[in-house]
């Protein structure tokens, strides 16, 4: 035996410890229970993740999307349950710090650890075979069956093509701390595509994409060897990529929901459970109001109806009262026993009618321009009901365009005229700076909005009495929105509405904008928006 086999067996031994072992790679989660901050954000949640898993996990903000995903990868313990991992995982999160010192290299040096430390096993031990080292056939089954599940003889290429394909920095040198927010992420993404794990848990994946890494992304999901779950708002990547739903949103027990078939399944299957939640409920109510009028009833024949005309004897009144009596205690009875048991079902987004009169003339703009910011004229004619699609690549003008037919922003050249008495809503893609210790009810107030922020749909309760500085991205989202729409606009103008909305309002808004009589116009590089109002005039700038 050569004299460095035995030490070199010693390492090897160590670093075939961090290969996985040949096992059916999944995260199971069983019964899982997480609070935060005195409020219950997941409850009771089982699901599991196998290696031909294309799990999306859906929700409103602050359902604990990504809190799951980070109790599958084990960053989070929670209060209940158990989560059982076998494999290799990889995770994406929605930010990515950057140290000192640490470079684009120290990202895709780890990535290909596992590989590179399989084919540097599998060398090893194939030339230990040679010697008749002991334990050497062991080992080298164990590398061989560890580079085959990596793939490792690919890795090297699988990176740099990822790289290439999510328009990610490949300077080996360049440190994070240098590179942009999006720049950072989209290395780490590819160090993820690229790395070959077993499964992969990947959060807001599409953040900091343009059009071509989205399509490169879409495609290495539905290509990938392995399982992955990924929690996003991008309604055309879950409906490529994902073939079950986890379901986070309320439910009329409190649980939540797994549908399989894909995304239109999901979207079926829970527009089911919702009209039969509101159904329970509708009926249930009902039967306290039948109830409680059952009561009046009663209440009344004590005090008048039980009594017999004039000259009756006392014997007969005497004789008749105690059965008015017990109808009376049947009937409180009956009031106090029932229970309204299912919980009153979330609305579905409400948009007010606005009464705007089809072919109205509302907005006429003429050789309108905004220096440094919309160079090229724009003439454009907008009447009630109209419909518009505004595209472009960043930095044409499609923003500022939409200020100006909104009238919050003046052109310096050109003019815009609105029909007296139209009323234009602007949804920016930012929510306006409100004062934070306003709640959504006293913002409607000082803003002389008419009606409740409950009225569209887009609030709960407990969701208008807060104050808007504790409110999630999404909650200001559908503030502003609520806001807007309760004006009862002759024309609302969006600029990138699906931002920090989750897939299903998306879909009833983009619904709602098809249907509505107002007229609308809407900028945006949502694929899914762009596809669906394809067959809208469309004005290109750029």
């Amino acid at each position: 035996m050569h004299r460095a086999a035995p030490l070199r067996a010693a390492r090897l031994h160590r670093e075939l410890r961090s290969i996985p072992l040949s096992t059916s790679p999944h995260l199971r989660a069983e019964g899982v229970s997480v609070t935060l901050g005195g409020r219950a954000l997941l409850t009771d949640v089982s699901v599991t993740v196998s290696s031909r898993s294309r799990l999306a996990i859906v929700g409103e903000n602050g359902r604990g999307k990504t809190t799951l995903l980070h109790v599958l990868a084990g960053l989070h313990v929670p209060d209940r349950g158990s989560v059982h991992r076998a494999g290799t995982v990889g995770l994406s999160r929605q930010a990515l710090p950057a140290g000192p010192g640490e470079t684009v290299g120290s990202l895709t040096d780890e990535s290909l650890h596992a590989a590179r430390a399989a084919l540097r096993a599998l060398d090893e031990a194939a030339d230990d075979l040679t010697r008749g080292v002991p334990d050497a056939d062991e080992r080298y089954t164990r590398a061989l069956d560890a580079a085959t599940r990596l793939d490792a003889w690919d890795a090297e290429r699988r990176l740099d093509v990822a790289l290439a394909g999510l328009n990610a920095c490949a300077d080996r040198e360049r440190e994070l701390r240098t590179l942009s927010v999006g720049q950072r992420y989209r290395v780490r993404l590819a160090c993820l595509l690229g790395a070959g794990h077993d499964l992969l848990l990947l959060d807001e994946p599409g953040n900091h994409l343009d059009a071509d890494g989205l399509a490169f992304l879409t495609d290495r999901l539905r290509a990938h060897r392995g399982g992955l779950a990924l929690v996003s708002h991008d309604r055309t990547l879950l409906r490529e990529v994902a073939r079950e739903f986890l379901d986070l949103d309320p439910t009329r027990d409190g649980r939540p929901r797994l549908y399989a078939g894909g995304y239109p399944a999901w979207r079926e299957g829970r527009r089911r459970e919702r009209a039969r939640w509101v159904q329970e409920h509708e009926e249930q109510q009902a039967e306290q109001r039948g109830l409680a009028v059952a009561l009046d009833q009663a209440r009344s024949r004590l005090s008048t109806g039980w009594r017999p005309d004039k000259g009756t004897g006392r014997h007969q009144r005497q004789s008749r009262a105690p059965g008015v009596v017990q109808a009376l205690n049947r009937a409180r009875e009956a009031l106090v026993a029932h229970r309204v048991t299912v919980p009153e079902p979330p609305s579905a987004l409400r948009w007010p009618e606005s009464g705007t009169h089809a072919g109205a003339g509302l907005v006429r703009a003429r050789a309108v321009t905004v220096a440094g910011r919309l160079d090229r004229p724009v003439d454009l004619t907008l009447d009630g009901g109209d419909r518009l699609l505004v595209t472009g690549g960043n930095g044409t003008g499609k923003s500022t365009l939409l200020g100006v037919l909104a009238g919050v922003l003046a052109p310096s050249g050109g003019e815009v005229r609105r029909l007296p008495g139209a009323r234009v809503e602007l949804v920016a893609q930012e929510v306006p700076d409100w004062p934070g210790g306003l709640t959504a009810r006293e913002l409607f107030e000082r803003q002389g909005v008419p009606g409740s922020p409950t009225d569209s749909g887009l609030l709960d309760r407990e969701a208008a009495r807060t104050p808007v500085s504790r409110l999630s991205s999404g909650q200001q989202r559908r503030l502003d929105l609520a806001l807007r729409l309760a004006a009862r606009p002759d024309l609302v103008i969006f600029d990138e509405p699906t931002n920090h909305l989750s897939p299903s309002l998306v879909d009833e808004l983009a619904e709602a904008m098809v249907t509505t009589g107002a007229a609308v116009v809407v900028a945006t590089h949502d694929r899914g928006l762009l596809a669906e109002f394809a067959h809208w005039p469309r004005l290109v700038l750029g």
